[in-house]
């Protein structure tokens, strides 16, 4: 805004000249300075030529020169006018206000097209808002477009969307405009404009994983693609020296996704008959590409990744690996979510709880049966909000189970071993020991059993690995909490999250690509999102059955044949 001073003047010996629109002009003999002129939308009445002012409007010059005239707010319009104050009042101040720049031809006409139905029915939502706000804002040309087609930014963002396919994305998905067109008309103009904003906003969608929504694949992938504001995105590639550089920007950095980019690329350019890889593998690659695409953009400087087809779960510090454990996982039918979570806590001969999926499926259709034995044998201990109660005394066809708490004391029978490693989720998972008997289990190939949570088969190194990098904790004050069989938790001191993950194929530092099984058929369910079909990848194997004490069929976990129920399937000793 700009502001006017003018001089207060005494009002006398006036004589008026015209009398306009856009204010009254007057001059003043005598007066010791110019007046300059202002403009004002209320002009106060004058004297008559010939006639003084009347008494009421008269003050002395010392008046005049203290007296303070109220701020008049003017448009800027390029028209000058003037305006007169009261006879005797000074005028001191008014403000000069900007009218808003007009908008480039183009750009007006970008406006009323993203408001129109047709845009709207055919382009995200958000990304029709981004950009709705972003050419709001915006009054000078456009981004991309010009009267001789497309800006040489613009050929650099087209161009490098065009080359989706080596990214593991589809190039047909985006609507473009013709690369060497020339658009006839600013309204041609606005449309080519209005269609490379949005296939630019799609494309940064798709690198962040926006495809398919995880959940929607299945209710297992309990996971959120980190995509990023389409305001943001419009607003940075605008601003970008090189779009092309800011769009690949958006891919994953992960060295997996970066290597499994180097086999796809590697697979298409040898796609003859001595081909290394058949269409299979390339959509098994395109796939676990997607997954990553699902992961945090930064997984953390110490961080623990559970690979559930691949049985193994691994500790890595600034990308590093420093310990690779061998893991059992829940079976089909109790399968392991897969979820990002932080580490919270370390339990040292822990007791345990049973979970809801066992309450329900085990322990429940035991007691309404009276079958009493199976929480003697285990040395489960009943209580009932805060109580220890006799659950001979409970009739459990009646009451809600989930309303009591089940517990196991730590022992050399505790289902949890001697420590778990609890990051807190819905999921009611986290990892945890193996006891004695099941630790045969690890020598096999398929190592689904029993519920949800992650066995271990050394979790007292891991311990040692993990509280050395976030404590600087001796291996020996490790070992002697594991030996006191007291319970203890130690608290984790710094963030340190542990990534689930469902990938079923993963490449080496030579390239060398290993492949895992679809254990909970989630490869097959991800084909027909990504490609409408699931050809080649077959349904997995249903849960087991078993014969239950009653006599009869039921399903439970693989591995668990034979004696059945929760003690297999939870680790418990005997029947």
């Amino acid at each position: 805004m700009r502001w006017v001073s003018l001089i207060a003047f005494p009002f006398f010996a006036a004589q008026a000249l015209s009398l306009g629109a856009a204010g009254i002009a007057y001059a003043e003999e005598g007066a010791k300075s110019e007046t300059p002129e202002v403009a004002s939308p209320h002009v106060a009445p004058m004297a008559e030529p010939g006639t003084s002012a009347s008494p009421s409007a008269q003050i002395s010059s010392d008046e005049a020169a203290t007296t303070t005239a109220p701020v008049v707010r003017v448009p800027e319009t390029g028209v000058s006018e003037t305006a007169v104050p009261a006879a005797g009042v000074p005028v001191s101040e008014v403000e000069t206000v900007s009218a808003p720049a007009a908008p480039h031809p183009v750009v007006a006409i970008i406006r009323q097209k993203l408001s129109s139905s047709d845009i709207k029915k055919s382009a995200e939502a958000d990304d029709v808002a981004a950009l709705e706000a972003f050419y709001g804002a915006r009054s000078e040309a456009p981004l991309w477009i010009t009267e001789m087609g497309l800006s040489a930014k613009g050929q650099q963002a087209l161009f490098e969307i065009e080359k989706a396919d080596d990214w593991g994305l589809e190039a047909k998905a985006f609507a473009l405009p013709e690369a060497d067109g020339l658009p006839a008309t600013a309204e041609a103009q606005a449309l080519a404009e209005i269609k490379l904003s949005l296939a630019i906003l799609k494309y940064a969608r798709h690198a962040r994983g926006g495809r398919h929504e995880p959940a929607r694949i299945s209710k297992l992938l309990d996971q959120k693609a980190p995509l990023r504001d389409p305001k943001m995105v419009i607003a940075e590639i605008g601003a970008a020296e090189a779009p092309d550089v800011y769009l690949t920007s958006l891919q994953p950095t992960h060295e997996q996704f970066v290597r499994l980019r180097q086999v796809l690329l590697d697979a298409r350019a040898d796609d003859g008959d001595g081909a290394k890889m058949d269409a299979r593998d390339i959509k098994r690659i395109l796939m676990n590409m997607e997954r990553w695409r699902w992961m945090p953009t930064e997984l953390g400087a110490l961080h623990v990744w559970i690979n559930v087809p691949e049985f193994k779960l691994y500790l890595l510090s600034d990308g590093e690996e420093i310990y690779v454990d061998r893991t059992l996982v829940g079976t089909i039918g109790y399968a392991t979510p897969i979820f990002s979570a932080d580490m919270k806590t370390i339990v040292f001969n822990p007791d345990w709880v049973a979970p809801p999926s066992v309450l329900q499926d085990k322990l429940r259709p035991a007691l309404r049966r009276k079958y009493f034995n199976i929480l003697k044998s285990n040395k489960l201990r009943v209580s009932y909000q805060g109580r220890t109660i006799d659950p001979t005394k409970v009739d459990w066809n009646r009451v809600n189970i989930h309303s009591y708490t089940f517990s196991q004391k730590a022992g050399p029978k505790n289902v949890l071993g001697k420590i778990k490693f609890l990051y807190p989720n819905k999921h009611i998972v986290y990892m945890h020991d193996t006891l004695d008997y099941r630790r045969k289990v690890f020598k096999e190939k398929n190592r689904s059993i029993g519920y949800g949570c992650v066995r271990m088969e050394n979790p007292k190194r891991f311990a040692e690995l993990l509280l050395a990098e976030d404590q600087d904790w001796q291996a020996s004050k490790v070992q002697s909490l594991w030996d006191k069989s007291v319970n203890k938790g130690v608290s984790v001191s710094r963030k340190i999250p542990v990534h689930t993950t469902y990938f079923t194929a993963a490449v080496d530092k030579e390239g060398k690509v290993s492949t895992f099984t679809d254990l909970y058929g989630l490869d097959r369910k991800h084909a027909v999102a990504l490609f409408g079909d699931a050809k080649g990848f077959p349904v997995p194997p249903p849960e087991p059955k078993r014969r239950s004490s009653s006599g009869s069929v039921a399903s439970a976990p693989a591995g668990n044949a034979g004696g059945g129920g929760i003690y297999n399937s939870l680790g418990f000793i005997g029947n």
